[in-house]
Parts: C-alpha cells; structure tokens; sequence
C-alpha cells in the first residue's frame, strides 16, 4: 500500500474569496515516486491550545472557553477549527497543493472566540487526513489513506487578523436570535437612531457599562458567555 506523508508549509488570507477564507499549502509526498491519479482527501484541523504561552490579556480573553488560568491544567483541550474536503490533481512522487478552508466570524463559534482573544504569535494546529487515492503506474487501483495521517502547523495570529480586517474591517460581528433582532430594532426605531452601532451604545449607556478596551471591537461587551465547545 502507498504512504503518504503530508507537510503544511505556509497559510494566506484569500484576497479574492467571497467569504473568510484560509488557503493552507500543503505538500504531500508518496512513497517509492508512486505514481498517483487522484487523491480525495479529507482533513480536519484542530486548535492545540496547551502548546503555546498566553499573555494576561488573552488569558482574560480565554476565561469564557478554558475557565481561570489555575484550571487550564484540565480544560485546555482541542478545539475543533475546520473539516474540509479537497481534491488533489494527479501526481507521481510528490506535489504541492492549497487547501481553502472557509472562516466564520460567528463569536458563538469557539475556535472564533480563540482567534479574537490572541493578540501575536501562532495558533498551534493539528491537521488530521483520511481519505482515497487512486494509484498505480501500470493499471488503477484504489487506496485509503490512512486515518493516522498528520501534520503540527503553527499559523500566524496575523493571518487569521488580516483574513478579518479584508472581511470585517474595523469590526466585529454577533449572531442574535430573530426576536432580539426585532427588540433592537424597535428600540432603535422609537429612539430614532441612525445606525446599529448607536441603539447599542445607547443601550449600554442606561446599562453603565464602561467603554470598551481601545482597539476591541465594541460588540465584544455584548458576547454570551460560551456554554462548551465543538468535541475535538
């Protein structure tokens, strides 16, 4: 059977993707130069959130996933960041390949909520293959991968920030339900404010919140606090 190896060697912010995208280039090397028609892969990528250090802000950041710092020796766990497929063009002994990997900005999402709390460095990531090739140099046959395929990534905090700002350029984003939706929207109606931005300022004015952090989006006073997370 043929082995595969698989490296990740870079990550970019899809300038021209219609939504946030992450294009991860990977190199995938098949064992004795074999000859390869087709490769249907399929990856998952989780966030190793133990294998990097955390500045007192992004530990603040981390509270509403990983609890108090003092707990982290317990709740630190992988989250679940994407599951793609992908299909790799025919190759013989090694290539080289992107592997677009669509984004969300839903903080309700908690490999989101990781994201927005780091400020620098990388994000630890473990990529996990499985999938089918189709092999052979004299004739066709058909080959899993193997399900203990991987490669560690350690992706830039910059690259997620820049595949944000090119979507969401100076903001943030949260999802409510329809009849807190409409509840804004009447308030903001009889109050006659002009935009989204100022019902929820007003809001949290009666409320006496203070004024968010300087360079913190403004809707990340108003974040749910995370109830769990995708199983890794």
């Amino acid at each position: 059977m043929t082995e595969f190896a698989f490296t990740c060697t870079g990550v970019r912010a899809d300038q021209y993707a219609a939504g946030p995208t992450l294009v991860f280039r990977l190199r995938i090397t098949a064992s004795e130069n074999a000859r390869v028609h087709a490769l249907a892969l399929r990856c998952q990528i989780r966030i190793e959130p133990a294998r990097r250090g955390y500045e007192p802000a992004e530990a603040d950041g981390l509270a509403d996933l990983f609890g108090e710092r003092s707990r982290w020796g317990s709740t630190l766990q992988p989250v679940q960041f994407a599951q793609v497929s992908h299909m790799v063009p025919g190759f013989t002994g090694e290539t080289e390949t992107d592997l677009a990997v669509p984004c969300t900005y839903d903080m309700d999402v908690a490999a989101t909520r990781y994201f927005n709390a780091l400020e620098a460095g990388e994000v630890p990531l473990l990529m996990l293959f499985s999938g089918t090739a189709f092999t052979g140099s004299g004739g066709f046959r058909v080959e899993p991968v193997p399900w203990d395929r991987e490669a560690a990534f350690r992706m830039p905090v910059k690259a997620w920030q820049e595949m944000v700002e090119q979507h969401f350029p100076g903001c943030g984003w949260i999802r409510l339900p329809r009849d807190t939706v409409d509840a804004l929207l009447a308030f903001r109606s009889r109050r006659a404010l002009p935009s989204w931005e100022a019902a929820v300022k007003a809001l949290l004015a009666e409320a006496g919140a203070p004024d968010p952090p300087e360079g913190r989006a403004l809707t990340a006073a108003l974040l749910p606090r995370a109830t769990g997370r995708p199983a890794p």
